[in-house]
């Protein structure tokens, strides 16, 4: 065997083992301030105090919303979660989620004809109007300790409807 040869198999063999240990690629996480039209992400975060409008927008992993923050959604997809902690306002509208959507410890909400796969979970929500209209939830609707209560109608529950939710 030729040195030339020899060298070529010994870096064809180094690239190889480097490419095998190489880590995965984790989820790109992407901040919004401001709008994001009909486009494919894989990770959504609205940041403390910001606004961000999302219309036609695939999230194939979670949406984000933080502390003060707004989020304004109509007609998305979001494959995993929604999930607010402490947000100011969560509107999302003929949208489609495959997990759930958690707002917790926040102020205003409205959900309107959205799907989702997994459950509403609205808990400790203390401040604004609250607003389940038209859903259709595979798993449970579960509201507990809003102040004010969520008002609605017209929500389809597979599972069950608790707590201040119980007869929207």
């Amino acid at each position: 065997m030729s040195l030339r040869t020899r060298a070529s198999l010994i870096a064809l063999a180094a690239l190889g083992s480097v490419l095998v240990s190489a880590p995965a690629a984790s989820a790109e996480e992407r901040t919004c301030r401001g709008s994001i039209g009909a486009t494919t992400l894989d990770n959504v975060r609205v940041p403390a105090g910001a606004t961000c409008t999302l219309t036609g927008t695939l999230v194939k992993g979670t949406l984000k919303v933080e502390t003060g923050a707004t989020l304004y959604a109509s007609r998305i997809r979001v494959v995993g979660n929604v999930q607010a902690e402490g947000h100011r306002y969560v509107r999302v509208h003929d949208s489609r989620v495959g997990g759930s959507i958690q707002l917790t410890q926040g102020g205003a909400l409205d959900l309107r004809r959205d799907v989702v796969t997994g459950d509403i979970q609205l808990f400790t929500n203390t401040s604004g109007a609250k607003y389940l209209y038209g859903n259709r939830v595979d798993g449970n609707l579960q509201c507990k300790e809003n102040r004010p209560a969520p008002v609605g109608s017209g929500n389809i529950v597979q599972g069950n409807k608790e707590d201040q939710c119980a007869r929207l």
